[in-house]
C-alpha cells in the first residue's frame, strides 16, 4: 500500500536514474512539432493515434515504433530540445544525477552526423540543473564492424562521454558478439555497461561480466533464475538498472505484483529503480517508484536503499557520489 507519507518520500528524495535511453524520452507531442519543423511526414494522423500505437507485445515490436519515432531528430537542436526535455522532468522527479544512454547508429544510418548528435545532447546536459553524464551504446543488432567504426566516430567526441553500452535486439545477440570493442573501449578508459538477463537468459549477464567486462548490468532482473549468478552479483556488489514499468509494458512480468524488485533488494542485490524508455512505457522514475511500492509492498527503507544504490551504482568522482549519499541520509533523518 503506497500511503501519502510514502509517496511523498519517494518522490521528494534525491536519486540518481542510471538507464534512460533518451531517444525513449521523446514525446509523441514533441515528435509531431519536430516533424512539422523538420518536414517529416508521419504514419500517424495525429497525437493521439501515435500514443494508441504504444502497445508492444514484447521488446521487438516496440523497438519498430522506437525508430520510427526518431526518424524526426535531423538537427543540432532537436537533440537538445529532446534532451533539455526529459531533464526538465528528472528534475522535477528529485533527479540529482542522470547517465543518458544515445544510439548515434540510429541516427548516422539516416545520415544525421555523429557530431549533430552528441552535441545537441551534451549541450542540453550542460545547461541542465542535473548533474548528467552520456553513455553511448551500440545496436546490438546490428554487427560488431558496425559498433567499432562508430566508436572510431566517436574518438573526437571522447570528452563528451563517459562509457559504452549495449542495447536494442537481445534474443540471438549475446554479450559475446561485442567483445572486441568492448576490449577497446577499456584500453580507452570508458566505463562498460550492457544490457543483459531482460529477455536474454542469465548466461548472457555471466558473459556481459566475463567476456566483456561490464562494470554494471542493464535490466538484470532474469539473474535470480541461476543461484550461483546471484551470488556473484551480491558478492562483487554488482548494480543492476531495474526498469520496472518497462519490465511490464514488454512483457518481462505480466502485472507488477509479480515483478521481482523486493527479492532482488532481500537478496542483497544492489537493485535500482530507473524509466528506461519512459514515453513509450508509461512514466519518468518517480512512476516507476511509486507503481513498485504500491504493487509490492516496498517500504521507507527500501526507499532509501535504492536511493542509496542509484548513487553508489553511478559512475561519479569518489567526492561526488559521497555528497549525493550524505543528501541521501541527511533527507531520510528528516523523514524517518
Amino acid at each position: 500500500m503506497l500511503t501519502d507519507q510514502l509517496r511523498n518520500i519517494v518522490e521528494r528524495m534525491p536519486k540518481a536514474e542510471l538507464h534512460i535511453h533518451i531517444e525513449g524520452s521523446l514525446e509523441p507531442e514533441l515528435i509531431f512539432a519536430m516533424a512539422q519543423r523538420n518536414g517529416v511526414s508521419l504514419a500517424y494522423p495525429s497525437v493521439e493515434a501515435l500514443r494508441q500505437a504504444y502497445a508492444f507485445t514484447d521488446l521487438q515490436s516496440f523497438l519498430d515504433i522506437y525508430y520510427a519515432g526518431a526518424s524526426v531528430l535531423l538537427t543540432e537542436q532537436d537533440f537538445y530540445d529532446m534532451t533539455a526535455a526529459y531533464l526538465a522532468r528528472a528534475h522535477a522527479d528529485n533527479v540529482r544525477h542522470a547517465e543518458i544512454f544515445f544510439d548515434p547508429q540510429t541516427h548516422t544510418a539516416r545520415g544525421v552526423p555523429f557530431e549533430t548528435v552528441i552535441n545537441g545532447i551534451s549541450r542540453a546536459c550542460h545547461d541542465s540543473p542535473v548533474s548528467a553524464q552520456l553513455i553511448m551504446c551500440f545496436l546490438r543488432h546490428l554487427s560488431e564492424e558496425e559498433a567499432i567504426a562508430t566508436l572510431e566516430d566517436a574518438a573526437p567526441h571522447r570528452d563528451k562521454f563517459i562509457g559504452v553500452g549495449l542495447d536494442s535486439s537481445e534474443v540471438g545477440h549475446p554479450p559475446e558478439k561485442f567483445a572486441r570493442v568492448f576490449d577497446r573501449a577499456r584500453e580507452l578508459g570508458l566505463h562498460l555497461v550492457a544490457h543483459a538477463g531482460e529477455e536474454g537468459p542469465p548466461a548472457y549477464i555471466r558473459n556481459a561480466l566475463d567476456i566483456l567486462n561490464v562494470e554494471r548490468i542493464d535490466h538484470g532482473v532474469r539473474c535470480l533464475e541461476d543461484p550461483l549468478l546471484v551470488e556473484r552479483l551480491v558478492r562483487e556488489q554488482v548494480p543492476l538498472t531495474v526498469c520496472p514499468l518497462s519490465n511490464i509494458k514488454l512483457r518481462v512480468f505480466d502485472v507488477m505484483g509479480k515483478h521481482n524488485l523486493r527479492d532482488l533488494l532481500d537478496k542483497g542485490l544492489v537493485a535500482t529503480v530507473n524509466s528506461d524508455d519512459p514515453a513509450y512505457f508509461g512514466g519518468y522514475v518517480n512512476d516507476n517508484y511509486e507503481a513498485a511500492f504500491e504493487a509490492l509492498d516496498l517500504d521507507a527503507s527500501h526507499a532509501k536503499q535504492l536511493a542509496r544504490n542509484s548513487f553508489a551504482a553511478a559512475f561519479l568522482e569518489p567526492e561526488q557520489k559521497r555528497a549525493f549519499l550524505a543528501e541521501v541520509d541527511a533527507f531520510f533523518a528528516q523523514h524517518p
